[in-house]
């Protein structure tokens, strides 16, 4: 055993908790992040369901995550630019497709 003036319960380990907090966060957006494309995928082109559905699905979760675990404003900023840039990419893609065929 190392002979030694430290004691337990003393050092700082705000850096550690700042780390592990961050690898949380992260985490809880990867894993937001993956059952948002996995349930608008999944509604639009597995089930046959449609866009809108899928779309809705998205924002659900994406609500739910944000409200659950009380993310910060870059959270929801991030979010609603993702819902708003899928909501015109549903109005834009069929139009589109619509003109070529």
């Amino acid at each position: 055993m190392a002979a030694g003036g430290h004691a337990r319960g003393e050092m700082d380990i705000q850096d550690q908790r700042d780390t592990f907090h961050g690898f949380l966060i992260a985490s809880i957006w990867g894993g937001g992040l993956i059952a948002q494309a996995v349930a608008l995928l999944t509604l639009a082109f597995a089930i046959g369901f449609g866009w809108w559905p899928g779309l809705f699905a998205f924002v659900a979760i994406g609500a739910a995550v944000g409200l659950f675990f009380r993310m910060s404003g870059v959270y929801w900023a991030v979010q609603i630019a993702l819902w708003v840039i899928l909501g015109i990419g549903g109005i834009v893609v069929p139009a589109l497709a619509g003109l070529m065929g």
